[in-house]
């Protein structure tokens, strides 16, 4: 399959497609963001996709979300084609991402963001909400207790009733993926989830997304400009400059890539290095 690096293990390829994207293309006008893209991802893998800023890659992730329909190209998810499907049945497939810019429902409390997570598959029809019936108490009951549950594996049980606004960032940033995770979804795009996070932060970070990856069976698609992240968690990557892909790899044979080098810090430095 295309989009992905040489000399893999033998049991990483023996492992099902889930996203397969080909030739993907998007034009803003006549700006062309990404050109001809190609990315296979396997079942329970965490892969990164960098490059420097405007190359293309937030676009890629609303291109597999559905917040932008792609120009040309395809995108499948367990063989299911996912250009021109909404936004919210991405979702119900099973595809969940996070924002560079934390999305929280800020005013409401911790447990009313992952409630609201749960809310698609409450089990309770616009006429019992209304009439708040035996139904509805029932189920709204089981769905709390279920946030409550969800809110414990990630450490944010105590702060449950606290407004999502007024907690530190890194518990924002871990409540956003908590949220996101309560749409049982397989595949997880998480879009710099380092993003003003101070090295204990990014630590801390880390280990999550390895907790996350082996307690939920998730395969994980990760933008991220911070190099310490990536090197250490993700099993292979995507380079992109200028929406197009440059080098694929093994974190250190990108690392050491010539075109990878000359894309973040420029010309020069590629001939020096």
């Amino acid at each position: 399959m295309s989009g992905r690096p040489e000399g893999l293990a033998a049991t990483v390829e023996a492992r099902p497609l889930l996203l397969e994207i080909e030739g993907l293309t998007q034009f803003f006008g006549n700006l062309r963001a990404v050109h001809d893209f190609d990315l296979s991802l396997r079942k329970g893998e965490l892969v990164g996709l960098i490059g420097p800023n405007g190359a293309g890659k937030t676009t890629v992730f609303n291109l597999i979300t559905g917040v932008y329909r792609a120009s040309a190209g395809s995108i499948r998810f367990r063989g299911m084609e996912l250009i021109g499907t909404p936004s919210h049945e991405i979702i119900q497939l099973g595809v969940a991402r996070t924002f560079q810019n934390i999305r929280l429902f800020s005013k409401l409390t911790v447990l009313d963001n992952v409630r609201i997570a749960y809310h698609p598959h409450a089990g309770y029809s616009l006429s019992d909400s209304i009439l708040r019936t035996k139904n509805y108490r029932d189920k709204e009951a089981q769905l709390t207790e279920r946030a409550q549950d969800f809110l414990a594996i990630f450490g944010l049980e105590q702060r449950q009733n606290d407004i999502a606004g007024s907690l530190p960032y890194g518990l924002q940033r871990r409540l956003e993926i908590a949220r996101a995770l309560a749409t049982n979804p397989e595949l997880l795009i998480l879009d710099e989830p380092a993003a003003g996070m101070n090295p204990q932060e990014i630590d801390e970070l880390m280990g999550l997304i390895r907790f996350i990856r082996e307690q939920f069976n998730l395969t994980i698609l990760l933008v991220e400009h911070r190099m310490r992240l990536v090197m250490n968690i993700c099993e292979w990557l995507t380079v992109m400059d200028f929406g197009e892909v440059i080098a694929r790899g093994l974190p250190d044979q990108v690392r050491d890539n010539p075109l990878v080098v000359e894309a973040y810090l420029g010309r020069q430095a590629a001939i020096l290095k």
